[in-house]
This record gives C-alpha cells, structure tokens and sequence, in this order.
C-alpha cells in the first residue's frame, strides 16, 4: 500500500498541523532551472561524493541510477545524471537507511512522554547521534545537515525582525512554537540526564531548537511513523510538481517518481505539500514570490461584554464537529477560521469558510430566541449551527459586514506593515536581514491578495443584500 508523504500541513493556520507534527523537507526556493551537462559537472558536490555509496552500503541495495547530488544556488540539491522520463522511478530508500525515534536508547524513549512529541523525539535522537561524532552510524549524514547559520524559520527571528510580520498570524504562531519547543526541550533534558552517562554539554537550549527546527523541516511521514530519509531530502521544492514521496510498506521502502521529463544536468524537484508561505517560513525557513497556496488565519472573538457571550458558547461548543469540512475543504475551529483567495468576485465565495459566515450569524444575534432558533434549525438539518442564510436580508446583512470590516481593519494593518517594510531601507543591511525582509516581504503581500479578494467578494455579496431590500 502506497501512502503519501508530506500529508499533514499547517500548521495551526488549518488547525490540521501543529509545528510538532510538521512533516515535509526544507531549504528549497521557487522553480526549476536547468544546467547543461559541462555545468552539471561541475555544479557536483564534491563533499558529497562518498555519501551516496555509504547510504548504498546501509541500504544494502541501490538508491538511484540517475541521480547526482549538487550544488545549486539555493544549496544542495539533486540532479538528474542521465535521461529521466516522465514515469520513471528516480530513487528508493529502504526502511532500514532511514532514521526513526525508535533508535532513541530505550531507556530514554520510555522515559519521554507523550507530551514530546515525535518530532520532539526524532531531535533527541539526532542530538545524541551528533554527539558520538564519527562513532555514530549517521555520522555523514548529520555531518551534512544544514547549519544553524543557514536556517531561517521564524522561531529564529531576532525581536525586530519578528515586528516586520506582527500583523500576520505567524507571529504569534511562533512565539507559541517556541514555548512548545523550550516546553520539550526541558522534558528531553531530564531523560538525558537520568538516562545518559555523558549528557550533552549546554547550551543544550539552543541546540535543541535548532536541532527540532531542523528536523522537523526535514522529517516525512511513512507508514512507519515519522523518518528523516537520507539522500531524498536533498531534494528541493516546486509548488507545481505532481512528485511526491511515496512510502510502500510492502516492500518497505520509501520512493519517488518523475513527474517530468529530466535532462542530464537538469536538478530535480519535488513537491513539499500545498503549503502556505505562512507554513513555509515557520517550518521551512523560506517562501515563494507570489504562492497560489496562500491562505490568512483570522481570529473572531465573541465579545466579553456581550450579555448572551455565554449562550453563545455554549451553542458553538454543542455544534462545533472538528471532522466538518467547509465547502472549500477547509477546517476551522469554532472561533478561528482560514481563508484563501477568492478568485471571483460575482462567484460563490470559495475561499471564506462558511463556518465564518456562520459564527458571524450568531454573533449578530441579540435575543435568547434568536439563538434558540438557531439550534433547533441545526438539529433539524445536519446538526452545524447558522448554516443557513438568514430568510430576514437586513440580519444577513449585518452578519456578512462583521466579517467585511474584520477583514477591512486586517488589510489595513497589512498597508502598515508594507509600508514600513518598504520604507526601512538599511544601508548596511546583513545579509540574514535582507533573506529574512524578503521572506516578511513575500508573506504580507500574498495574504494582502487574499484579504483583498475576501474583501471585494463579500462587498459585492452585501450590495447584492442591499439591493434586494
């Protein structure tokens, strides 16, 4: 049985990931650029050329005929070394040349609760096979694992650079990764000091975050649970590829295939998942120019002083069904909501969940009776709350403008953001600062597009209202 890999995404942005959970691979950047054979060549990582044999040697088979790794200008990455066809299957890593939590020392793993979670414990693991040096296994792959200096996810980002996205939900989504990271952190410090004859020397902190960050953009999903699989996650991203990582517990292999034709010299990619550039630089530490996957968190809070607050809770608690998909197959919890772009205008609004437009008719509700009517229509239909248009155009109205100046005031802390973005031109600028203003840069405007396409449609929706008072 074949199972997709990089399944899981968001993040809390689609309440369908926590950074825990995030499973999918890093470091790659926008679209496919091709070399000629004499530049393949030399393109050709020569720290790397030992690699493939030694992982080959684990494996106990072949992992590729036509594939080399190299160096693009994002990093390393592979490329194709003969004639790949559309179809072909371009590499197969076997079960046991993939590293699991399970090879944590016993002791350690049992030791571990469940409130570390599995990426939590993939990190401790490489942390201890790090610290054997040469004496681990995994020694040339852990060697060759990106630097804390090359990484760019935002749990890394200094106070100021932080500021530059502080109207997005990715901010306060990473200070709260954080808190989950240094919440696990102390819990994977305790094992090893009960546990380990010689613990890993501080600052054990930061070389835990560094060590989960890093593993956690690098970890796939399999039918064994989570893996870091050498050698596959050199490969970088295109949003637009159909190749993903496949894990065939079968034959107990993890394996991709083509879904283009490759030139000798041509680096070959795949797809990570349809992730936001939300998701991409909390857990990847890159984005894209303009991403099609793009899609904004809103918040909507009943209001404290609201005299039916408690009533309306209770509602949203009792219809509240996590499995329930919106009709754009996104999932909302009952106060938290994402949206995507909305791509016209005059259509149905495929993009704002319908769960919000739901919330929106509850919030706009001021009797006891309006809301008990509301309950019993949800009982008498598929048990989900205000799913229906109000029959009264002026409640629907109302409804529909709590939304709209919700997502007006959104757009216009984005204009603020942008602005500031745009006009704080350092002189002399480091080179991380520049990586990480393009990233805010990228993240703002594609959730401004979003917000604005939100925006457009649920005008034209109230003019509509209006119009047939």
């Amino acid at each position: 049985m074949l199972l997709s890999v990089p399944t899981v995404k968001l993040f809390v942005f689609q309440q369908r990931r926590t950074f825990t959970s995030c499973l999918a691979k890093p470091f790659s950047f926008f679209n496919a650029h091709s070399l000629t054979e004499s530049q393949a060549q030399a393109a050709l990582d020569k720290d790397c050329i030992d690699f493939l044999p030694w992982l080959e040697q684990i494996a106990g088979t072949k992992i590729t005929n036509t594939l080399s790794i190299g160096r693009s200008v994002y990093g390393r990455a592979l490329f194709a070394s003969k004639v790949i066809h559309a179809g072909d299957c371009i590499l197969k890593v076997p079960f046991n040349a993939q590293i699991t939590p399970d090879e944590l020392p016993t002791d350690v793993r049992v030791s571990l609760t469940d409130e570390v979670g599995n990426i939590g414990k993939l990190a401790a693991l490489v942390m201890i096979e790090r610290n054997r040096g040469q004496n681990s296994r995994w020694f040339p792959y852990i060697s060759r694992l990106p630097q804390l200096s090359d990484m760019h996810s935002t749990i890394f980002w200094d106070e100021n650079e932080l500021n530059m996205i502080r109207c997005s939900a990715v901010h306060n989504e990473t200070v709260k990764q954080k808190a989950q990271i240094e919440k696990e952190f102390s819990l994977v410090a305790q094992a090893f000091k009960e546990h380990l004859p010689n613990p890993i020397q501080r600052p054990a902190l930061e070389n835990f975050m560094y060590t989960y960050a890093l593993v956690g953009s690098r970890a796939w999903e399999t039918s064994k649970g989570i893996s870091l699989i050498p050698f596959a996650d050199f490969m970088n991203h295109d949003g637009l590829s159909a190749s993903i990582v496949l894990s065939d517990e079968d034959i107990q292999l993890s394996e991709v295939t083509a879904d283009r034709d490759y030139s000798p010299g041509d680096e070959v990619l795949i797809r990570y998942g349809e992730f936001s550039n939300a998701t991409l630089m909390l857990d990847f530490g890159f984005t894209l120019p303009h991403n099609t996957h793009d899609e904004v968190q809103i918040q909507i809070d009943v209001p404290n002083d609201d005299p039916l607050r408690n009533m309306k809770l209770g509602l949203l608690q009792t219809h509240y069904t996590r499995s329930v998909k919106d009709i754009n197959i996104f999932h909302s919890s009952y106060d938290s909501f994402t949206i995507k772009e909305v791509k016209s205008a005059t259509g149905k609004g495929k993009g704002i969940p319908q769960s919000l437009r739901a919330f929106a008719r509850l919030l706009c509700c001021t009797s006891p009776q309006e809301l008990n009517d509301l309950s019993k229509e949800a009982e008498q239909n598929d048990g989900r709350l205000a799913r229906l248009p109000f029959k009264d155009r002026s409640r629907e109205l109302e409804a529909h403008k709590i939304i709209l100046s919700h997502i007006n005031k959104l757009i216009e802390d984005h204009n603020v953001c942008i602005k500031e973005l745009e006009a704080s031109n350092r002189r002399f600028e480091s080179q991380r600062f520049t990586v990480r203003r393009q990233m805010a840069r990228d993240l703002l405007f594609g959730e401004l597009r979003v917000l604005k396409s939100a925006a457009e449609w649920l005008n034209h929706y109230c003019t509509n209202l209006v119009s047939a008072t």
